[in-house]
């Protein structure tokens, strides 16, 4: 891919700035108990953590559309990467617990932005023709980033402190934004935009329920109110939202882009894949952890290879979505994450750990091939006018798919398990759980083969010319 030098500086700042956004997502998963346990919290206050830094995230990301436009991209990225760093330190040196959350929200007010404005700028640096490549190389951020952020944490943590999940990050986000200080350049045009505050809070509250509610159910019953409560609330709230969007004159939020067919094919497959990528990928810790009883570190270990084909594919697969399109790509590589999928819910207690590195580097293999080829497609199908819109739409669509994800296929793991059980009174423990991974990663794989017949609704790059 040819692009000039303005564009290659200012593509590489911010991939530096989205990855380390996303790397942050699931650096915590593997140090929570040692917070935990300095701080003598337990797990319901323990799992803000993570989940607070999606919520707020999340809430962040329909906001970017009005910013985005309102601001110049100089300023409203450097404005992101400084709280991300401040958040940062905040959280690095934090005292006590409050402090260390309160870090943790401070960054991910920064991160929430990094995505879609990345988006943005891509989509108008490059020809459709050359967008693939462009948004390849975001592929590293987005996929490769949090795929990692489990080996790396377990490395971290292993042998210094979890501080130091904050205090390596902390110098490179502060050269992040000397680089972009002196090197980003605004892209696109400046609108005079009026605030619909009201719209701010509706999406705020909407999305918040979802997201929590969805991300309670990891750990509670569906029957109780932090759970459907939320959901509830959340789907309420979230349609009045919708609603103002579509009856005010200057919305937050742009529902002209739901008038594109393309762009929700792309979405809806891409909702699919949400679904069934982060709910699944959840399971294979959990095989290694608590039915194997292996460290977290090897856990991470067994993710690495497939984190890695991750890293050095993502660009690749942009230049083939530039020569064929998405609709063949994606097909081919629904496909191959289900194939990898079906291995994973092949194993048994016995299985050699080679095994779960196979299936998981074929599902990674599978996954570079469509996740960000689905995500140009989508951009592609909008008028740049839309792109701010687009991108905040397809990114909160995104979050609340992973979100829901991960709470259904959990909920099927332990009801499958629980169902085992029944049958088979005298079975011990680690084969319960194993049954009820299996299951859900059937159900992944299944979910993919929906997406797979999602993609006859593509359009092929012929059919487009």
């Amino acid at each position: 891919m040819n692009i000039s030098q303005k564009q290659k500086s200012i593509l590489i700042i911010l991939v530096i700035g989205t990855f380390l956004g996303f790397l942050n997502q699931t650096l915590m998963n593997v140090a929570l108990p040692n917070i935990m346990s300095e701080f003598h919290i337990g797990t319901d206050l323990g799992q803000w953590m993570t989940n607070g830094y999606m919520l707020v995230n999340g809430v962040m990301v329909p906001l970017t559309a009005f910013l985005i436009q309102r601001l110049t991209t100089r300023r409203l990225y450097l404005t992101a990467v400084a709280l991300f760093a401040a958040g940062t330190l905040i959280a690095g040196f934090a005292p006590n617990f409050p402090i260390l959350i309160t870090g943790r929200m401070i960054q991910a007010l920064g991160a929430g932005v990094f995505g879609p404005l990345m988006n943005v700028v891509v989509m108008n640096l490059f020809e459709p023709d050359k967008r693939g490549g462009a948004m390849g190389s975001i592929g590293l951020a987005l996929n490769f980033a949090p795929a990692l952020g489990p080996t790396l944490s377990g490395l971290i943590v292993t042998n210094l402190s979890w501080r130091y999940l904050f205090l390596l990050v902390a110098p490179l986000i502060i050269a992040n934004f000397i680089l972009a200080y002196f090197l980003l350049q605004n892209i696109g045009e400046q609108k005079i935009l009026k605030f619909d505050f009201l719209g701010v809070v509706l999406s705020s509250i909407g999305l918040g329920s979802l997201l929590y509610g969805f991300s309670s159910a990891g750990a509670s019953d569906w029957s109780e109110f932090t759970v459907w409560g939320f959901v509830l609330i959340g789907l309420v709230v979230t349609g009045l939202f919708i609603w103002r969007q579509l009856t005010v004159k200057t919305p937050l939020l742009n529902m002209a882009v739901l008038k594109y067919r393309d762009f929700i094919i792309a979405t809806l497959i891409n909702v699919v894949l949400m679904i069934a990528m982060y709910g699944g990928a959840m399971m294979l810790p959990l095989y290694m952890q608590r039915v194997r009883e292996t460290s977290a570190f090897v856990s991470g270990l067994v993710l690495f290879p497939g984190a890695l084909v991750t890293a050095f594919l993502s660009p690749w697969s942009g230049r083939l979505y530039d020569r064929y399109g998405a609709k063949y790509l994606a097909l081919i590589g629904i496909i191959t994450t289900s194939i990898g999928t079906f291995i994973l819910a092949s194993m048994s207690l016995t299985s050699p750990l080679w095994l779960a590195v196979v299936g998981q580097f074929i599902r990674q293999l599978g996954l570079v091939l469509v996740l960000m080829p689905i995500q140009t497609e989508a951009f592609n199908a909008l008028p740049l006018s839309l792109m701010p819109d687009g991108s905040a739409m397809f990114t909160t669509i995104r979050q609340i798919s992973a979100s829901f994800g991960t709470a259904a296929l959990v909920t099927i793991m332990t009801k499958s398990s629980m169902g085992y059980a029944d049958t088979h009174f005298s079975m011990i423990a680690t084969r319960i759980q194993l049954h009820g991974i299996r299951v859900t990663f059937i159900t992944a794989a299944l979910l993919m083969l929906f997406a797979a017949a999602l993609t006859y609704f593509l359009k092929t790059k012929n059919q487009k010319e």
